[in-house]
């Protein structure tokens, strides 16, 4: 068996260019987003051992990708570089609204993997193998890449985590919904938020949603809501979690860092309504600076503020 880290997550990695509400319009923070490698990131800060399968640039982004990865112990030994393709650029402002994403993405590295390229070897010897919906929307080689990947998880017997993510600039609404359901149905463990999963099932309940989602056939259902903090059921118990409280700035990375949390201390042995509470309050320290990945909490931060919950 290869000898693989316990959260395999694959994906598309962007480089982030993250405008300040209180700046000047002109200037960017170049930092890192793409929510499947921020969930390895975010879990790896948890003290799991994470890695990443993508394909990224022979340019600097690619460079910095590597570089991050290396600085935060995720795995890169399986991740390739695409001779002429791209590394992905995600831009984002913040209004009252929230933030808002643009991309520059077409075409990307990641877009263009293949499942013939796929080291299921790898997956093969995790624990968890996590994937996304953006994973399956970014071009059709991508989508079948994600179901070789999934199908290589389940024959070995490695759980799925799946996070609904949805981005309509993407993909059409309703082919989005069949492929989320029939991902749902054969993953161990789904992280929706509640935003997208309004508008996937027409449903505006969370209770209703997680029930949902349930009979589809995900054993664990982690309902992500924001300020609403989250609702974790399965078929036994239900339980929902208040929002911790911080100032927060920027939400980007906040839905990937309870994914990675929550992952993280399912795998260390906490029972779904614990691991759950952690991963709530990760995930609102995650929104207290801007980026995806510079405001992601350490392991003794979080402890530190449940402490004081």
């Amino acid at each position: 068996m290869t000898n693989s880290p316990a959260i395999v997550c694959l994906g598309e990695p962007l480089i982030e260019f993250n405008r300040p509400k209180e700046g000047d319009g002109r200037t960017w923070l170049q930092g890192f987003g793409g929510d499947s490698q921020n969930v390895a990131i975010a879990a790896a800060r948890q003290g799991t051992t994470t890695g990443y399968l993508t394909s990224v640039g022979q340019d600097w982004m690619g460079d910095a990708f590597l570089e991050l990865w290396k600085s935060e112990g995720v795995d890169a030994s399986r991740v390739t570089r695409h001779p002429s393709a791209p590394t992905g650029v995600s831009f984002v402002t913040h209004s009252a609204a929230g933030h808002k994403f643009d991309y520059l993405r077409k075409n990307s590295a990641a877009s263009l993997m293949t499942p013939e390229t796929l080291a299921a070897d790898y997956i093969a010897g995790a624990k968890f193998f996590h994937l996304s919906a953006i994973g399956q929307a970014i071009s059709e080689s991508a989508r079948q890449t994600c179901d070789a990947a999934i199908a290589a998880a389940r024959k070995a017997g490695v759980k799925v985590s799946y996070d609904t993510n949805l981005r309509l600039r993407l993909w059409d609404l309703d082919v989005a919904r069949k492929v989320i359901d029939a991902t749902i149905a054969c993953c161990d463990v789904a992280l929706p938020s509640l935003d997208d999963s309004q508008q996937l099932t027409g449903m505006q309940e969370p209770d209703a949603i997680a029930d949902y989602y349930l009979k589809l056939g995900a054993p664990l259902v982690a309902l992500k809501m924001g300020p609403e903090g989250a609702l974790v059921a399965s078929a036994q118990d239900r339980f929902r979690l208040s929002a911790h409280r911080v100032e927060a700035v920027d939400a980007t990375g906040a839905g990937d860092t309870f994914d990675g949390a929550f992952l993280a201390r399912l795998l260390a042995g906490d029972d779904p309504e614990t691991a759950g509470r952690y991963a709530n309050v990760a995930a609102a320290l995650s929104t207290t600076g801007y980026g995806a990945v510079a405001p992601m909490p350490l392991r003794a931060e979080v402890l530190k503020a449940l402490s004081r919950a």
